[in-house]
């Protein structure tokens, strides 16, 4: 486990406003309690708690990864309707300590959905 600091920041944010994730006209995830994380120089992602996102749409994917700051990552693919996107969604079940916050929440891939609304 490697702790954030200078030469890798990480801040976990809560993103003001709205969010929905749209895949096959239908909203998988709809939230106003988004958290924003950046990490060093990547673009913020967006963590949507599990209590927000339609699960129904979800089956567990055998792919999983792991960040060396973030912890262990497991993977969901979606489907609705006759369109199905692999691995396009990911979860930290039990994050590293210096990014606990993002626990009991998930990110979707923007290119692996039809779009990601804010308002």
């Amino acid at each position: 486990m490697r702790q954030p600091g200078p030469d890798h920041p990480i801040t976990v944010t809560p993103h003001p406003g709205r969010i929905r994730v749209m895949l096959n006209g239908v909203a998988v995830a709809d939230s106003r309690n988004v958290l924003s994380l950046k990490e060093a120089s990547y673009p913020p992602v967006l963590y949507i708690p599990r209590t927000d996102v339609d699960l129904s749409h979800f089956t567990p994917s055998v792919r999983t990864s792991h960040c060396p700051y973030k912890g262990d990552a497991s993977y969901f693919s979606l489907k609705v309707g006759d369109a199905s996107q692999p691995d396009a969604v990911w979860s930290y079940e039990a994050p590293f300590p210096a990014v606990a916050e993002i626990a009991g929440h998930v990110a979707f891939y923007p290119d692996r959905v039809d779009g990601i609304e804010t308002t």
